[in-house]
């Protein structure tokens, strides 16, 4: 499938659908068109594209951000359409997601910004979330000239650069239950707060998260990186660099020779996909000459088994509960 999609073969292949559905409509027993809500509608939601009305609440939903489908989720709205990250397929997989998807698997329409326009047509959507993503603008009015409605990514930050509150906030008055979803931040914010004020030192120790995906490069993520961020809401200080790095860059990479400038810090936490990793970044002489290492402040966490590094790449209101559960004890009982 090509990334550019025509709006005649969309256009076709919506009206086919519509056809096969003209003998029902989406009401409140759809996948999305669950619990009530607090929302008044219509709604008006500014975005990089302009600004979308959403006129009723939405009962078939697509979310074509790389966690958009969570913040729904967390709000007991399925997605009938969802992208995939790193071919992990979204639903089931992690355990905070399982339980909310209850055996339903949504259609994956497209991988990050690949998006196939005609199986989000397919979908009926009378709404289609965009919110950690970087769609196009020809991807966007695509959708809009279907006249399927789109909130698209903020307009006040680059693509993947939005604060998670933010995105929160913009699909759950999208969704019509902004209450709802203000509770949710709010006794969340309330267990960071919480931990800071546990652990008062870690407001005077400096972080990084860091990867690697060649021998040799190191990448270390930016403040403004969910998995960043995540730390840094639990107080945790930054070097300078990844704070004031540019917002359309999420990483920083550098050789074994950057180590000594970037990598010294109080906390260094690897998220790591299996156990070579460890093994290939300690046997690195320069890494093995700085004090994190040598004062085994350093920590190995993995992506999967358990997902802790997965819950906080996704950094939404649905994940980070669980990597508050496990992250958490790994950071209190590390060497200090």
């Amino acid at each position: 499938m090509s990334k550019r999609t025509t709006l005649p073969a969309v256009a076709l292949a919506l009206a086919a659908t519509l056809v096969a559905g003209a003998c029902g409509s989406a009401g409140t027993n759809s996948p999305a068109g669950q619990g009530g809500g607090d929302g008044v509608f219509p709604v008006k939601i500014e975005h990089k594209y302009g600004t979308t009305e959403i006129t009723k609440r939405p009962q078939r939903v697509v979310t074509l951000g790389l966690s958009d489908h969570e913040t729904a989720l967390a709000l007991d709205v399925k997605p009938v359409g969802v992208v995939d990250w790193f071919k992990e397929r979204p639903f089931g997989v992690f355990p905070w997601q399982k339980e909310k998807w209850a055996g339903t698997e949504p259609t994956i329409v497209g991988e990050r910004d690949d998006i196939n326009m005609e199986k989000v047509a397919s979908l009926r959507p009378d709404l289609v979330i965009a919110g950690y993503s970087g769609i196009k603008k020809e991807q966007y009015e695509t959708l809009t000239k279907l006249n399927i409605p789109v909130v698209a990514q903020s307009a006040k930050h680059p693509d993947y650069a939005t604060p998670w509150e933010e995105m929160a906030r913009t699909i759950g008055k999208a969704l019509g239950k902004d209450k709802e979803l203000d509770a949710k931040i709010t006794a969340l914010k309330d267990r960071f707060a919480k931990i800071r004020a546990d652990h008062p030192e870690w407001a005077r120790q400096t972080a990084l998260v860091a990867d690697t995906v060649q021998p040799g490069v190191y990448a270390a993520f930016a403040a403004h990186d969910p998995k960043l961020a995540f730390l840094l809401d639990l107080g945790f200080q930054t070097p300078d660099r990844l704070r004031q790095a540019p917002k359309e860059q999420n990483i920083i990479e550098v050789g074994s020779e950057g180590l000594p400038d970037l990598f010294e810090v109080d906390r260094l936490i690897w998220l790591t996909e299996d156990a070579s990793l460890e093994k290939k970044v300690k046997a690195d002489p320069v890494y093995q000459r700085l004090k994190v290492f040598q004062d085994k402040r350093d920590m190995f966490v993995p992506y999967n088994e358990p997902p802790i590094g997965a819950a906080i790449s996704f950094n939404t209101v649905l994940s980070m509960p669980y990597a508050l559960e496990h992250l958490v004890p790994l950071l209190v009982n590390a060497k200090k």
